[in-house]
């Protein structure tokens, strides 16, 4: 009967412990997190086993104390079963998520793998199971909905044949321009008289230029009117040249040419020295003058550069006036209407662009005959400024001069009326004028 009493307490203070267990655990427990493969393990199995069998020992121990019963053999049972849980639990731990509902008083064991046999090779394989309940699926047949294309790509056969172009052997360079200049006064205090003066400019050029031949043609002409209020017209400017030079070079990384050279310069009209118009002092082929010369030519066409140099020229000096020719006008014999020179000719023609809208044209000719003089070197200068308004509006700024030792200067030194014979002068024209320039 004492056994039966003894019993009934221990299992009395054990349940009371249980219950006292269970009752702390319908309040949310001290949560211990554990990462297993990202896997959130909320209140493991063994926590609550360990705790379960400190308070069954405590109280196992105090009934000892009392002398109720001995407790060895109830402790080792106690401790057997549930070495073995817990051993159990280890085991399950990476493959279940262990979690105890404190409402059913139970563990709740959640896979977290799939186990599949291999069919062939009867290996166990785990794979994870989603945490998500909804998962996305892929159907089997698949439906791409069509696209509308706005710029469709054209298949377009290309032809990769490369034909060669003929190469541009003759190069062409032609002008007309006209310039103009006007005053006019009305009631102007301090005098003036109303003009008008226009000046026709014709470019012509042709220039051939093929591996080892050089030729380039050129005709340039201008003529010039002024008209003055209470005078007849008067020509301001008159002239003709014609120039034609071919060459030949030895290969075609050379700039030096040997050439031949002709040059031709001559005026359109008859030509007076004013108020007078009564006596022509020029006209058309009087003078004349032409160059024929055997030499060499350097050019550079990229710089727009050239220079002749002629150490066998023929300088021949035409007055086919009979006036003229019988004055002995221009250097020749009188009564004769020519007159040769055999000498040396240097000239250089040189374009470029000085600054923005402005280029400079420079020509250069320098003559000194072998026979009579040698030494005394005849000068052809003209230095041209072009301005650039817009496509078809220039200005024209330049300057003419000539140096010729056969050319004497004649004037009225006694204011008699007769012309006196003196020596050669320097002579000088100065152009300054704007209008339109057509090139085409």
């Amino acid at each position: 009967m004492r056994n039966v009493f003894a019993i009934a307490i221990i299992l009395f203070f054990n349940a009371f412990s249980f219950a006292q267990i269970v009752d702390s655990t319908k309040v949310v427990p001290k949560k211990r997190v554990e990462v297993i493969d990202s896997v959130k393990i909320v209140r493991p199995l063994d926590s609550i086993k360990i705790i379960k069998i400190n308070d069954s020992l405590n109280i196992l121990m105090r009934l000892d104390t009392l002398g109720v019963f001995k407790t060895t053999d109830t402790i080792k049972r106690l401790t057997k079963i549930d070495s073995l849980k817990i051993r159990l639990d280890s085991l399950l731990k990476p493959f279940y998520t262990i979690l105890f509902d404190s409402t059913l008083h139970k563990d709740i064991y959640t896979p977290r793998y799939r186990m599949t046999i291999n069919s062939l090779t009867r290996d166990t394989v785990y794979t994870s199971i989603p945490k998500e309940k909804n998962v996305i699926s892929f159907k089997k047949n698949l439906v791409i909905d069509t696209l509308k294309v706005l710029n469709p790509v054209q298949v377009i056969t290309i032809d990769t044949t490369k034909f060669a172009e003929d190469p541009i052997w003759w190069k062409n360079k032609n002008s007309i321009g006209l310039d103009v200049s006007e005053a006019a006064f009305v009631n102007w205090n301090a005098g003036g008289n109303n003009s008008i003066s226009g000046l026709l400019k014709v470019s012509l050029v042709r220039s051939y230029k093929k591996l080892h031949l050089l030729w380039n043609n050129e005709i340039f002409a201008r003529y010039g009117l002024n008209s003055q209020q209470d005078q007849q017209l008067r020509k301001t400017d008159d002239k003709l040249e014609i120039n034609s030079t071919f060459g030949y070079r030895k290969d075609t990384i050379s700039n030096w040419f040997y050439s031949i050279k002709f040059n031709f310069k001559s005026q359109f009209t008859e030509g007076f020295r004013y108020p007078d118009r009564s006596t022509p002092i020029s006209r058309f082929f009087a003078p004349g003058y032409l160059f024929l010369g055997i030499g060499s030519q350097y050019e550079i066409k990229q710089r727009r550069f050239s220079m002749y140099i002629s150490p066998i020229t023929l300088k021949s000096t035409f007055v086919l006036d009979d006036d003229l020719s019988n004055d002995g006008a221009f250097g020749v014999v009188k009564g004769k209407k020519s007159r040769h020179e055999f000498g040396a000719l240097i000239q250089s023609t040189w374009d470029a662009e000085i600054a923005k809208n402005i280029t400079m044209s420079n020509r250069l000719s320098l003559y000194s005959d072998y026979l009579n003089s040698f030494g005394n070197v005849d000068i052809d200068w003209e230095l041209n400024f072009k301005l650039t308004i817009n496509k078809h509006i220039k200005a024209n700024i330049g300057t003419h001069l000539i140096y010729d030792d056969d050319i004497k200067f004649k004037d009225d030194i006694d204011n008699d009326g007769t012309l006196e014979t003196l020596g050669a002068r320097v002579q000088l024209k100065q152009l300054l004028g704007i209008g339109v320039l057509f090139s085409f």
